[in-house]
């Protein structure tokens, strides 16, 4: 089966919105539109399932003073318009009041709107970890290119991507708290490989006592370590084990209580008259 060539049209209308953005927008006219925002139908390939609220709202206050910087782009369709990329940009333009916003009208065919949307979000806007694995995942099977074609084409290393990819071996509930940020992508990727039952005891002690990136490799180091572990331990004698033994039975006899720790033996005293007595008994 022939495989899939990116579109040709994608790079230049990536080009034109870089122009956009370059020059001052009120100078724009020829890229940039205002457009009813009733009119505009979302996208149906957007990569991005999860919005900040608290973002959200701080972008919606920066767009009320300072205005939309950067337009959102969108093609036509039937009597108005699909959004391609920016989503974000429009929720918070609608959460601010108002009705119109600044767009590029792009002029491209249907069949590279997936790749446009996949593309323009991975290169523009802040996708959570998943968000983006998944768009790596879609790109690479969707076009029947390599890791390696993919780092050229947006311009991150294959590491990276590699990497970024892995975190999709979480389970459902780890992907939900890097999504929503409550562990970081720097947790995860510590995480990814482990055992489910191990993944989700790390994940529970990230949460409940706020490990560090660093403090999570440590713990995870350990259960590997106690994993790689043989099964069955040949019980080395403890010679010393027998005495404190013998002790404690002997203090007992005495009437005096006593717990062993390892190679050392303590001695509990209710109170001071049993202290004395203790001495007494020594001398």
């Amino acid at each position: 089966m022939k495989k899939k060539a990116l579109g040709r049209g994608l790079s230049a209308i990536i080009d034109d919105v870089e122009e956009a953005y370059r020059q001052d927008i009120e100078y724009s006219n020829d890229l940039v539109r205002e457009v009813d925002i009733q009119l505009i139908s979302p996208n149906p390939y957007q990569p991005r399932t999860y919005f900040n609220e608290e973002a959200l709202n701080e972008l919606s206050q920066s767009i009320k003073k300072h205005g939309l910087l950067q337009p959102i782009i969108v093609i036509q369709k039937d009597d108005g318009y699909m959004l391609l990329a920016g989503e974000r940009r429009l929720r918070a333009t609608k959460l601010a009041g108002m009705t119109r916003i600044k767009a590029i009208i792009a002029d491209i065919e249907s069949k590279n709107l997936r790749e446009l949307a996949l593309i323009e979000n991975i290169q523009r806007e802040d996708l959570n970890p998943i968000e983006l694995a998944i768009s790596y995942k879609e790109l690479i099977e969707e076009y029947s290119i390599t890791q390696d074609g993919l780092s050229e084409i947006i311009h991150k290393s294959r590491t990276q991507i590699t990497n970024t990819i892995r975190l999709l071996g979480l389970n459902n509930k780890t992907k939900e708290y890097l999504s929503n940020g409550k562990i970081s992508q720097g947790h995860a990727k510590v995480i990814v490989g482990l055992a489910q039952e191990d993944e989700i005891s790390v994940v529970n002690t990230i949460l409940g006592q706020k490990l560090s990136v660093r403090d999570t490799e440590a713990l995870v180091k350990r259960i590997k370590a106690n994993t790689n572990e043989p099964k069955h331990k040949i019980k080395v004698p403890n010679p010393l084990e027998e005495d404190i033994k013998s002790i404690k039975i002997k203090l007992m006899e005495l009437g005096f209580k006593s717990k062993i720790n390892k190679n050392s033996i303590t001695i509990v005293f209710d109170n001071k008259d049993k202290i004395e007595e203790f001495f007494t008994k020594l001398s």
